[in-house]
């Protein structure tokens, strides 16, 4: 790992984050919430919220795909969604919720404010994000998709999401 320049578990701790939140709303597979803690670890994002009938580590399926990022990425389990992203708004997070709606913004036409702090929510795989949830969120983006599909695994949809929030704020550049 030294050769690679990871930081260990310790060091990531300790480490500035990313002022990103994870919001997972309702998420059925477990290999799901693992890659989100895989994925946040390696953007070091703040914390993910794990709500509804999402599962919580310790689990197997979620180390899976984890691969240990339980153990480095903070996170908080909330029986309600709408119950963490109003904790959230009230320590100055934007929420913004991945999904397909009429008038949500497309992904490249969104710019976040360079220093603010955002919470990205995304849904259950078969229901998508629940409509209080959507009433609340200051906004809705949507990635554009071309092909006869028109939905991405959750998985794929965080990668996108947070890899577009990291480029857009500059984190990269600093």
């Amino acid at each position: 790992m030294k050769e690679l320049n990871r930081l260990s578990v310790e060091e990531f701790k300790q480490t500035e984050k990313v002022p990103l939140v994870l919001v997972l709303d309702n998420v059925r597979s477990l290999n799901n919430v693992g890659s989100a803690f895989r994925t946040s670890d390696a953007f070091a994002i703040e914390k993910i919220c794990l709500c509804g009938i999402t599962g919580t580590p310790p689990h197997r399926e979620i180390q899976k795909t984890a691969l240990g990022a339980t153990e480095s990425v903070a996170w908080n389990y909330f029986p309600n969604t709408l119950e963490a992203i109003e904790i959230l708004k009230n320590e100055g997070y934007k929420i913004c919720t991945f999904e397909q709606v009429d008038k949500s913004v497309m992904l490249h036409e969104f710019i976040p404010e360079t220093d603010g702090k955002f919470a990205l929510v995304f849904g259950n795989e078969v229901f998508g994000v629940e409509q209080e949830v959507l009433n609340r969120s200051d906004f809705v983006i949507e990635i554009p998709q071309l092909g006869t599909k028109h939905s991405l695994n959750i998985s794929v949809t965080m990668g996108i999401a947070i890899w577009d929030f990291v480029v857009k704020s500059g984190i990269l550049n600093r």
